[in-house]
Parts: C-alpha cells; sequence; structure tokens
C-alpha cells in the first residue's frame, strides 16, 4: 500500500484519469480518513477549552484557598459557578425592557446562557458536574498546583460531584464531629 503525504494527495488526486477509478477512490478514501482524523482532534480540543474554562472559574475563586473545600463549601462555590449569568441575564432584560421595538435583540446569547444553566443545574442535581473532587487532600493540591491550560486537564482526577454526594459527605463529617 502506497502511504501519501496530505499535501501530495491533491495533486495524485488531480492526476486521475477516471473519477471512478481504483486509484481515485482510494484517494477519496484517505482525504476522508484524514478529514474525519482532524474534526475528532477539534472536538476534543472544543471539550478540553469548555472544561478549561470552568476549571479556571474554580482555580479563579479558590486562589487564596491552602486547605481543602467541606462539602459545605463545595455545595456553595458550585452554587456561586450556576449563578454566574445572573448578572448578564439582568443586563439583557434591562435592554429588552428599555427598547421595545428591539425585544429580541440579545436573544440568541440569553438562550444559549439559559441552556447551559439548564444543563448543568439539571447534572448537577442529578448524576453530577465533572469537577475535581476539591474536598479531598490530594486531589485540592494537585488543583492548586494547575498552571491553567487546557493540555494539562489530564493530569486532573475528573469525579461527577453532584448534590447530593456532598450533602452526604456533609453529614458523615458531622457525624464524624458528633464522635469526636
Amino acid at each position: 500500500m502506497l502511504f501519501f503525504q496530505p499535501k501530495n494527495i491533491m495533486k495524485d488526486l488531480a492526476k486521475c484519469k477516471h473519477p471512478q477509478s481504483r486509484k481515485t477512490l482510494a484517494l477519496a478514501r484517505k482525504i476522508k480518513k484524514i478529514n474525519n482524523r482532524e474534526k475528532k482532534k477539534m472536538g476534543h480540543a472544543v471539550k478540553a477549552n469548555v472544561v478549561g474554562k470552568k476549571l479556571g472559574w474554580f482555580a479563579e475563586h479558590l486562589e487564596d484557598r491552602t486547605e481543602p473545600l467541606s462539602g459545605q463549601e463545595f455545595e456553595t462555590l458550585i452554587d456561586e459557578y450556576l449563578a454566574r449569568f445572573n448578572e448578564e441575564l439582568e443586563q439583557i432584560k434591562l435592554v429588552q425592557s428599555i427598547n421595545k421595538q428591539r425585544n429580541n435583540q440579545h436573544a440568541s446569547r440569553e438562550s444559549s446562557i439559559k441552556m447551559t444553566l439548564e444543563k448543568e443545574v439539571h447534572d448537577f442535581n442529578g448524576g453530577g458536574l465533572e469537577l475535581p473532587d476539591l474536598c479531598d487532600k490530594q486531589e485540592f493540591q494537585k488543583f492548586q498546583q494547575w498552571d491553567g491550560s487546557s493540555q494539562s486537564i489530564q493530569h486532573l482526577k475528573m469525579h461527577f460531584i453532584s448534590r447530593k454526594r456532598l450533602q452526604l459527605l456533609n453529614k458523615d463529617s458531622q457525624v464524624t464531629m458528633a464522635v469526636d
């Protein structure tokens, strides 16, 4: 089997005489395979960027903290994270109330924020948001040492953190304190 460099594939494709020849079809398959590979890379990069922004928000709010969070503190921090767009939504509503003729001026931004919040709230109340466990001392230290780049996210161990899990963790810590 011949190996074609991506920049040479287009030249070879132009040389082919018949559109249904074996060589033309093989080159078309190679191009499709390369395109699919690039799409997959871009999908991973986009996901890493989104997760990086989410973790960046948490890192920004925990900069001066040296000890791991309790369950109650982590739940409060996540609630603050879920309320991060409230100010922007209020601004959009204010603009819409002032200018009645342009009632849908920021409709796409408003709908994307609402969809994002709805999904995140549903995840947090259900299966959980994908975050590092900031209640664990070792995970918290790794998170504090994280440099903020989306490439190094893979070194952080992510867990699905739900409201129910944090409430159980909080009850367990209260029971442990009562026993001491």
